[in-house]
C-alpha cells in the first residue's frame, strides 16, 4: 500500500510510523504513572494518556504525510535537518526536565 499525500503524491511513511509510535509509548507507559503522582485515578489517567497520544498521531499524519510536499524533503539540506534534530531533542529533554521538577516538587 502506498502512502500519498493531499496531492496524490507517494510519500515516506517512516516518519510518520516512528513519530506516532513514539507517542503511543510514551504516553501510554508513563501518562498514566505521571498523572497517578497527581492523584488522578488509574482509568482517568489512562483515558487523557490516550487522548494526547491520538492528538498526537492526528497531528504526525497531518504534519508527515497529509501535508508533506517530498520535493522540499530533497532540497533541504542534510545538515539543516539534522541541526532540526537536535533543537527537538534538547525541547524533548527540558520537557521531561520540567514534568521531573514538577513531580519532585509536589512531593516535597
Amino acid at each position: 500500500m502506498t502512502v500519498r499525500n493531499r496531492e496524490g503524491e507517494p510519500v515516506d511513511p517512516v516518519p510518520f510510523a516512528v513519530i506516532a509510535g513514539s507517542a503511543w509509548l510514551l504516553c501510554l507507559s508513563f501518562g498514566p504513572l505521571y498523572l497517578d503522582a497527581f492523584a488522578v485515578p488509574w482509568p482517568r489517567g489512562l483515558a487523557i494518556s490516550t487522548a494526547i497520544a491520538l492528538l498526537a498521531t492526528v497531528w504526525a499524519y497531518r504534519r508527515y504525510v497529509w501535508t508533506v510536499d517530498p520535493v522540499v524533503r530533497r532540497e533541504v539540506p542534510a545538515k539543516l535537518r539534522f541541526r532540526q534534530i537536535c533543537y527537538g531533542a534538547i525541547v524533548f529533554g527540558v520537557v521531561f526536565l520540567v514534568l521531573s521538577v514538577l513531580v519532585f516538587a509536589r512531593g516535597v
